[in-house]
């Protein structure tokens, strides 16, 4: 082990479960999972946002009764958010949590808990 410390906690293990392989790898996963799903929300909201202002005909379409195509694309923001929260759950689960549970035990156990 390193006798560097870490700057806020003065912990010699932070900065040996930064550079351990099993840390890189789980930043590897997540950003691999949130990168592209937060480019492809913002890509959807702001192409909702965009229509909003400047197809107005396209929006105003009505789909039935009073319901129009902004409506039903403003409700789906409120789909897709809900829908990339459970996939992320998923995703932590199953890709996430067994790593992060193996840097806890680590560190636990190098810290004599």
């Amino acid at each position: 082990m390193r006798q560097t410390t870490h700057q806020s906690s003065g912990h010699a293990v932070y900065e040996e479960l930064h550079s351990s392989d099993d840390f890189q790898e789980l930043r590897r996963r997540y950003r691999r999972f949130a990168i592209p799903w937060t480019v492809a929300f913002l890509v959807w909201y702001l192409t909702y946002v965009i229509m909003s202002n400047w197809a107005n005909d396209f929006m105003n379409t009505k789909l039935f009764g009073n319901i129009n195509v902004a409506l039903v694309f403003g409700l789906l923001q409120f789909v897709s958010t809900f829908g990339i929260a459970w996939l992320y759950a998923r995703h932590a689960n199953k890709e996430l949590d067994p790593i992060a549970s193996r840097l806890q035990a680590r560190y636990n156990e190098e810290l004599g808990r």
